[in-house]
């Protein structure tokens, strides 16, 4: 009876959306229970203005109340409207939909990609990834959705196609080749806090530039050997449909006629596609040049996405109000669409506008399942932060650390493993560094480790757990896409089993990131332009 029992139970699988709801009614609970113990955490953060510590009170919000219920229930559709992922994806859609069904992604994979090693390929989305975290996490909902279409185009499964991409964003969080929006969420809480101990303390855009640099090529090669010897074989066999029948491709008998015809059509055909890459090629290469030229201030009619109202080039070009900031997903969008129609126009493959539109309507049919596990997924954490668990749990572990006597490596790894946990609770880099700066920073400063080296060390324990959380908010469209490719329906691809998937890269890296930040530290070489991790 009981190896029966174990049977039925392997066969029930609870959807991600089932799932999810589950746990919003979970922390409705727990907000009653801790609630009624008054769980509380105080955390300090530093008045700018006079330099001191200014102690923060904050309490587990009892939900199950009647305002708390009345909150939940008047918000929800302002949560779903607002939240980020639901806005950045359908945008990029439009433009990824237009440039699949005109044949572009097709052109460009069988004509370059194609010639990628599954090496290359692997490592070249992986980079990509890991630098697109330069303009906020606009790479969740571009990379991830484009990655499943070229990895099924270049008959590879498009499963492992989505776990490179999120891998490559998520992993590589806050790494680029250049300072970026990170850098300046970071720097006025690192200031602040260095100021504890030195007022004429400054830390600069590009103090932890050159780990950065270094980084997002480290990082990018560790991850395409584990993605290809430890993930891949595991991922199993895709079988591949044909697109406009969706039945499985088989070979068929033709007669020599047949042959001879399609010979011919597939020659016009090749003569039209290289005809229009080509074009499209440039058209492409003249966007990103007026596109570029909008980024340079100080010439005419230049920097027309720039925030003039800012002092430094990189507030006007990544500030709260940046134009490029703010439009990124749009502009990318745009630069998809224009390319798209280039191009399927001169290879002849948009025969009519209601043929393009249709094709590209057709690509959002199977969203859904999407679309609801946005949904849920916005009020999930709409509630999760109403609740304050997260905030407090993140409190709770600054503390732990400002009561520990450490120096030296020590210091440095312990830091990296509490902020890298809390950072499972409290997803949000500016709200863990705002409770941990007034912390680590002056520790770090008495134990002759820099400021700008503490904050390295925020950035990247920021991105050792941010694929393993389902409280990131972006992780969503990781395990939805994960569903909307995978084969058996009956049987979907739960929140665990996301993970799982991933956890032998989220090891392999996160040991990786310790060996780095820890051999930097130990050689003492500079992390930025006259900057180094010792005071």
């Amino acid at each position: 009876m009981k190896e029966k029992r174990k049977l039925k139970l392997k066969k029930f699988y609870f959807h991600p959306i089932t799932v999810l709801i589950l746990m919003s009614i979970f922390i409705l609970i727990l907000t009653l229970i801790l609630s009624i113990f008054q769980v509380q955490a105080t955390y300090n953060t530093v008045n700018s203005a006079t330099n001191e510590l200014e102690p923060t009170l904050v309490a587990v919000e009892n939900l199950l109340t009647y305002d708390g219920l009345k909150s939940i229930i008047s918000s929800s559709t302002n949560n779903f409207v607002a939240f980020a992922p639901l806005g950045m994806l359908l945008i990029s859609l439009i433009g990824i939909s237009i440039l699949e069904a005109s044949g572009f992604i097709e052109a460009i994979s069988k004509r370059k990609l194609k010639k990628l090693s599954k090496y290359q390929l692997t490592f070249l989305i992986l980079f990509i990834g890991t630098i697109s975290s330069l303009v906020s996490d606009i790479g969740y909902a571009i990379l991830i959705p484009l990655s499943a279409i070229i990895y099924e185009l270049n008959k590879r499964n498009p499963l492992l196609g989505i776990i490179t991409a999120f891998c490559g964003v998520a992993f590589g969080s806050g790494i680029s080749i250049f300072v970026g929006w990170t850098d300046i969420k970071l720097i006025p809480y690192t200031e602040s806090a260095a100021h504890l101990i030195d007022s004429t303390a400054h830390i600069s855009l590009t103090s932890n530039l050159i780990f950065i640099i270094v980084a997002s090529i480290i990082i990018p090669i560790i991850g395409t050997i584990i993605i290809e010897k430890l993930i891949a074989p595991k991922i199993g066999k895709y079988h591949f449909h044909d697109h406009t029948t969706g039945e499985t491709l088989k070979t068929s008998e033709l007669s020599i006629l047949d042959i001879e015809e399609v010979e011919q059509n597939k020659i016009a055909e090749e003569k039209n596609e290289k005809k229009g890459l080509r074009i499209s090629l440039i058209v492409a290469l003249v966007m990103i040049v007026i596109f570029s030229y909008m980024l340079v201030p100080n010439l005419p009619a230049s920097g027309l996405l720039l925030d003039k109202t800012e002092n430094t080039y990189v507030n006007q070009l990544f500030g709260e109000r940046s134009y490029f900031h703010l439009a990124f997903t749009f502009l990318t969008s745009t630069f998809f669409i224009i390319i798209g129609l280039i191009y399927g126009f001169f290879a002849k493959k948009i025969k009519s506008d209601k043929d393009l539109i249709d094709k590209t309507a057709s690509k959002f049919r199977d969203i859904g399942m999407l679309l609801i596990l946005i949904f849920v997924t916005s009020q999930f954490l709409a509630i999760w932060k109403k609740s304050n668990i997260g905030i407090i749990i993140t409190s709770w572990l600054a503390t732990l650390l400002s009561h520990l006597d450490l120096s030296g490596i020590p210091l440095v790894i312990i830091t990296l493993i509490i902020i890298a946990f809390a950072n499972i609770f409290c997803t949000s880099i500016s709200t863990k560094w705002q409770i941990f700066s007034p912390i680590v920073v002056p520790m770090f400063m008495q134990a002759n480790v820099s400021p700008q080296f503490a904050q390295l060390v925020m950035r990247v324990s920021d991105s050792m757990t941010k694929g393993i959380t389902p409280f990131f908010s972006f992780f969503i469209i990781y395990i939805g896409y994960l569903n909307l490719y995978h084969q058996t329906k009956n049987k979907p691809i739960s929140i665990h089993g996301a993970i799982k998937l991933i956890t032998p890269y989220f090891i392999i890296i996160s040991l990786s990131w310790i060996l780095l930040i820890i051999g930097w530290y130990i050689i003492g070489l500079p992390i930025g332009p006259k900057v180094t991790p010792t005071i």
